[in-house]
């Protein structure tokens, strides 16, 4: 009787789905972990009214709070954020969720990202 081997399945990743645009661009974030004096400026890929991926070689726990200061590209808004690191992918980055972002702060990313929306669209034509 021959045993065939099961079937190993895909893990699922243990970070959220997106759930809404995200915008590629920002000038001049920093990041502050919270309980240290250290202040790392980086460039992220990406952000969004609800979190952001920041690439950077560091590692950082999952549930590390982190104080975010950023600029958006087009606007200039410098925002203000405090967010807790939710999944770490190792010498890639960390996505981080929000916790703690002014309304006028989501205001600005989402008018932010409805301009790079039709920038890209006006630029397909």
């Amino acid at each position: 009787m021959s045993q065939s081997k099961p079937l190993l399945k895909k893990p699922k990743p243990h970070w959220p789905l997106r759930n809404g645009p995200r915008l590629p661009h920002l000038r001049e974030l920093s990041l502050v972990y919270e309980g240290r004096n250290e202040v790392l400026y980086l460039h992220p890929p990406d952000i969004s009214t609800q979190g952001m991926f920041i690439n950077t070689p560091a590692r950082y726990p999952e549930g590390t709070v982190l104080k975010l200061r950023f600029r958006l590209t087009r606007s200039g808004v410098e925002i203000f954020a405090r967010g807790e690191v939710r999944y770490c992918l190792p010498s890639v980055g960390i996505g981080v969720q929000f916790l703690e972002l002014p309304p006028k702060s989501a205001r600005a990313i989402e008018k932010e990202i409805q301009r790079s929306g039709a920038a890209r669209a006006a630029r397909k034509r």
